[in-house]
């Protein structure tokens, strides 16, 4: 339900957070087992879109536990750095990067609010800053976010965001045909749904959380305004999970609607670069 942003919406999010690391990491959602040995966690449209990381620095903002993060090392990222709130989850991620032989010089992970990234992490730029995937509906503050985002990327580098269409937020649980919720509306969604998205009947007790809807247009005028110059935004018409009743999954692993529905764009990406100051 809608509601003015209540005081505690940090602590509320990270202790929802903090339960989730264990239920995640032995879910096969996430198939850690399969992940050690050699299986990429990334998206192909990632992949393509983001190029050949090979000898770039990449800093991962609110990574959870590193799956993501990891596999940009093993792409060949000369190092890659791992930012999440909560202690739980960079604890995992820290072993998981032990685990396949990546010492701290290759990929490190810092325990810190996104909104402190510039402090915490190690380096004060970065070739690639790379974030999403169920990340910014956990922030309040788009301005904030970009400005401190951007500031982490590097002349001539980019920032590149996956991210759940909010459009999405907007529809019925059960079949997504149906708008039931404001697309613009600037207030908390306080949740007190159990389980998660890894394990849905998996038994909480943390299980109130505090998310906000944020408009596409808001986040790419957000990073315009904090200095990135807009280099594509793509709307993509594939879940990563089954996200409405009606999806169904697909051979290449996406869930999708079924081919006799109108299809929307359930998943966007965008690439934003700092570009090079001018000689002379």
């Amino acid at each position: 339900m809608y509601s003015p942003t209540p005081d505690d919406w940090q602590d509320a999010n990270r202790a929802r957070w903090d339960e989730r690391v264990p239920i995640h990491a032995a879910s096969d959602f996430y198939d850690l087992e399969a992940f050690r040995a050699g299986k990429d966690a990334l998206r192909p449209f990632e992949l393509a879109e983001i190029g050949d990381v090979t000898g770039k620095t990449l800093l991962h903002l609110q990574c959870h536990i590193g799956l993501d993060t990891l596999s940009w090392a093993r792409h060949g990222a000369a190092q890659v750095v791992g930012l999440d709130f909560s202690e739980p989850a960079v604890e995992t991620a820290r072993g998981l990067a032990e685990s396949l032989g990546l010492g701290p010089d290759r990929a490190a992970f810092v325990a810190a609010d996104v909104y402190d990234a510039p402090s915490a992490v190690p380096d004060s730029s970065y070739d690639i800053v790379y974030t999403g995937v169920g990340a910014l509906n956990w922030l309040p503050d788009m301005e904030r976010w970009a400005e401190t985002a951007a500031s982490l990327v590097a002349p001539g580098g980019f920032l590149y965001l996956a991210e759940f269409h909010p459009l999405t937020d907007t529809l019925d649980d059960g079949t997504g045909s149906v708008v039931t919720h404001d697309y613009f509306s600037r207030e908390a969604w306080v949740d007190e749904t159990p389980g998660t998205y890894a394990d849905f009947d998996a038994p909480t007790v943390h299980n109130r959380s505090v998310e906000w809807q944020h408009p596409v247009g808001e986040v790419v005028t957000a990073l315009a305004a904090a200095g990135l110059r807009i280099e594509f935004l793509r709307e993509h018409d594939v879940s990563l999970f089954p996200r409405f009743g009606t999806l169904e999954r697909q051979s290449d692993g996406y869930y999708r609607f079924p081919a006799d529905r109108p299809r929307i764009p359930l998943m966007y990406s965008l690439k934003a670069t700092r570009p090079k100051p001018r000689k002379g």
